[in-house]
């Protein structure tokens, strides 16, 4: 609900603070008063176009400021601020700001964060709704009456919405098992190929470093084979350095005991003989692990080559390979089992789009059936209104099955005939400004919309219509006031005396300059405007007598 308007340097609008509460606010002025730029202000806060001309002469910028009182959590104004990242305490108000400056350019606040002009275009969609003879939008928005006859006729869209959502998830299935399976198709003799080799290679995962280190251990064998074997023959054989010494210790082992110091030398070569020992046994050792094949140098360095060349080959690395021939032959398997694989998906799909069409058939009969009753509803309100010529329905056509989607299989449109024996059409196109405001109006009423703008403007609905009718008008706007609020400009008296609050738009001019202002009116000054609507610039005593009696049901 709007709450406050807050204007500064807005074509003639100097500084203007408007409040704003629930029922019917109605506005009234003199043609030329400025009525209009009250709503021009208000569509720059929602995200109009940020003219300059919209600037006061003389002004740097023009500011306006706009606050409603929208629900905290759950609608779809909280769900469009968090997206957008929108801070907000609870129970403060929703403030929107927008600036223009008069060299050009504009910015855009919400709740003094900055935010673009197609987020408060987005927020109007649930804020407010104006209604006038050259409004394109709400109701002469043929894309919006799908949703305002579900919501009319309270449709479960939930279900055809899942029942849509389950089909294009089979389809996207059936489609990308296509395009798998046709690719393969394709690259049969490759695959076969490919799946072939690998398979009779068999590489296993760290194969290549496996045998290129066995590979360098052989090379490195092969360079110092010469070597080990000189080491070999100085320490063992019959003249090698270990027998020498054994033959030494055998000879000092007979004279040890002549002389202490031969017993020493005994010691130390029983030493040498161990260590000497040892050291054969590491040679040995590294002999044997160093020891090369020929034959087997020769197989290793070929399976290391061909694994490398393969990995090459299929653009991966060595050890992808064993993984790659796993992938290739799934693929293969796949592609020899494709069809009955393709079966399941095809029955899949075609469950899924049955199961969508029981569902959207449903809910075409439970709209039709809404239809029925909502031309019933505005029909009754078409003769109070002047128009008991015209006649309204509510199309609902299906379409091709190329355009269905989560919200069903059919086309919403309202249609009207304004003179018997004519044909239908489009409210926009076939209504005429007086009877486009009236239509307008029947249909509200008829919906008596929830979930919708809780604030709706309309703009000089009673243009063109006389008193029976504007008393009419002024009825209906009173009782569709009782669920949202609504804010009516007017020339009417009849329209005028219904409203619960009443403001005066007029003009002001000081000799150099002019301005336009807005006055909330009290009982007594709301009695004589009602009076001048009625009699003109002279206000008679039989005008003040004719609204008093016009503001008597609204007075008691």
């Amino acid at each position: 609900m709007l709450t406050g308007l807050s204007i500064r340097d807005v074509v003639l609008i100097e500084a203007l603070d408007l409040d704003f509460a629930p029922g019917l606010g109605v506005l009234t002025g003199e043609t030329g008063a400025g009525k209009s730029i009250l709503l021009d202000a208000l569509g720059l806060a929602l995200g109009g176009r940020g003219e300059t001309s919209l600037v006061r002469s003389g002004a740097d910028q023009a500011v306006v400021t706009a606050s409603f009182l929208t629900p905290d959590d759950g609608s779809a104004i909280a769900a469009l601020l968090d997206e957008n990242g929108i801070a907000r305490e609870p129970g403060e108000p929703l403030m929107i700001r927008r600036l223009v400056k008069a060299d050009g350019g504009s910015r855009a606040f919400v709740n003094d964060q900055p935010a673009s002009a197609g987020l408060l275009r987005e927020l109007s969609r649930h804020l407010v709704e104006i209604h006038g003879q050259h409004d394109d939008r709400g109701l002469l928005n043929a894309r919006g009456h799908r949703q305002l006859l579900d919501i009319y006729g309270k449709l479960d869209v939930a279900g055809v919405a899942a029942a849509h959502r389950r089909w294009r998830d089979a389809m996207a299935a059936l489609e990308e098992a296509r395009e798998s399976h046709d690719a393969a198709e394709r690259d049969r003799e490759w695959l076969e190929h490919a799946v072939a080799e690998l398979t009779a290679f068999a590489p296993r995962g760290g194969e290549e470093e496996e045998l290129a280190e066995r590979r360098a251990g052989m090379q490195r064998g092969e360079k110092i084979a010469a070597d080990l074997q000189g080491i070999a023959d100085l320490l063992e054989g019959s003249d090698g350095g270990l027998a020498r010494l054994r033959q030494a210790a055998r000879i000092l082992e007979r004279v040890a005991e002549d002389h202490e110091a031969l017993g020493e030398a005994l010691a130390a070569i029983d030493r040498a003989i161990i260590e000497g020992a040892a050291a054969q046994e590491k040679v040995d050792a590294a002999a044997e692990a160093l020891a090369f094949d020929p034959v087997q140098l020769e197989a290793d360095e070929a399976r290391l080559f061909e694994l490398r060349g393969l990995a090459r080959k299929h653009r991966v690395q060595p050890d992808e390979l064993a993984p790659l021939a796993e992938q290739l032959s799934t693929r293969l398997a796949r592609l020899e089992s494709g069809g009955s694989e393709l079966e399941a998906l095809e029955k899949a799909a075609a469950e899924a789009q049955a199961a969508y069409r029981k569902a959207a058939d449903s809910l075409h009969r439970a709209r039709t059936d809404a239809a029925t009753r909502l031309d019933a509803a505005v029909a009754s309100e078409l003769k109070p209104l002047k128009l008991d010529a015209a006649k309204f329905r509510t199309t609902v056509e299906p379409l091709a099955e190329a355009q269905w989607s989560a919200t069903g299989s059919d086309r919403v449109e309202f249609e009207i005939a304004t003179n018997p024996g004519s044909p239908f059409g489009p409210l926009a196109k076939i209504a005429s400004g007086g009877e486009l405001s009236r239509f307008i109006l029947a249909l509200k009423v008829a919906l008596a919309e929830k979930g919708g703008a809780q604030t709706l403007i309309f703009d000089e609905i009673d243009r063109g219509v006389g008193g029976a009718v504007a008393s009419a008008i002024g009825e209906r706007l009173s009782r569709l006031a009782q669920s949202a609020q609504v804010l009516v400009v007017t020339h009417s008296p009849q329209v005028a005396a219904r409203g619960n609050r009443h403001m005066l738009i007029a003009k002001s001019n000081d000799g150099t300059v002019t301005r336009t202002g807005v006055t909330p009116l009290d009982s007594k000054e709301r009695r004589e405007e009602i009076a001048r609507m009625l009699s003109g610039a002279e206000i008679t005593d039989e005008a003040r007598a004719q609204a008093k009696r016009l503001l008597e049901p609204s007075l008691l």
